[in-house]
């Protein structure tokens, strides 16, 4: 049977992030994919133009024709712009109480634009945070998180310990804006786990926080354990942000389909 994942998230009309990363994600794993749109973003690789959100019955009402129907077998939740719109989300999250609930707490646009109401930081560690399973900061959003600064892996293992005891099963906290490889530290409430990879010389890193975690939620969602879901996931945008694509003026999108397009679709005979 096919497995199914939700996303939650921004709409992103240039293709690279939010719902639009997140469904090609869950496509390249084989899993079918859906959507509740929180937010339409008018962005494209170099600046965020505008943002219109989604009212909070309306994130409800998308919610609820997913879960009345089809149902899931793991979640992703990333940009969340404001409280009205966490709030929605937690109620019917805790309605409905899914598995394998990855949470990406998008704050910041690449290029440096706000995503999410400063004054709403309160409420997503509040509400939204415990509900995650797996919750993926970057550096900059696990200080903001923590109240701490993040200068050390040891620093890291310190921000994942404090993000777990804010309720979050397995935080994972990301190393993609330090200097040296790509390391990043999940905490599983006993252990930590490190997971590196080489870091890449490129520009074109737009999506990649979306697609790192949807990657972690498609595997969970084909039954891979927590340890293995984010190995695979740290090697499928690795190979995503090696064969990035350069379009656009700015930080071009990674490439979703690479192995599917190095290998080519099947195609029938139409003689």
């Amino acid at each position: 049977m096919v497995k199914k994942a939700l996303t939650i998230a921004g709409s992103d009309c240039s293709g690279g992030a939010g719902i639009q990363a997140d469904l090609k994600t869950f496509s390249a794993h084989g899993v079918f994919g859906m959507s509740v749109i929180a937010s339409v973003v008018a962005e494209n690789t170099f600046r965020v133009i505008d943002i219109e959100d989604v009212s909070p019955s309306m994130i409800e009402k998308q919610i609820d024709a997913i879960f009345e129907d089809m149902g899931t077998d793991a979640v992703k939740v990333g940009m969340l712009s404001r409280a009205e719109c966490m709030l929605a989300v937690a109620r019917k999250l805790r309605e409905y109480k899914p598995g394998n609930v990855v949470i990406d707490p998008v704050m910041v646009a690449k290029n440096g634009h706000p995503l999410m109401d400063p004054d709403s930081a309160d409420t997503l560690i509040r509400e939204i945070l415990p509900l995650a399973d797996v919750l993926t900061p970057n550096i900059p959003e696990a200080e903001k998180i923590t109240g701490m600064e993040i200068n050390s892996v040891e620093d890291m293992e310190t921000a994942a310990k404090r993000i777990h005891e804010l309720g979050v099963k397995y935080p994972l906290v990301k190393g993609g804006h330090a200097i040296g490889d790509a390391l990043d530290v999940l905490y599983d409430g006993n252990r930590m786990w490190h997971f590196s990879s080489e870091r890449i010389d490129t520009k074109n890193t737009h999506g990649t926080g979306c697609t790192f975690s949807s990657a972690i939620a498609a595997n969970l969602a084909l039954g891979l354990d927590l340890h293995e879901a984010v190995r695979e996931a740290k090697n499928y945008v690795t190979t995503a942000i090696k064969h990035s694509l350069s379009i656009g003026k700015g930080h071009g999108p990674t490439h979703h389909f690479y192995d599917l397009y190095r290998r080519g679709l099947v195609r029938k005979d139409r003689g």
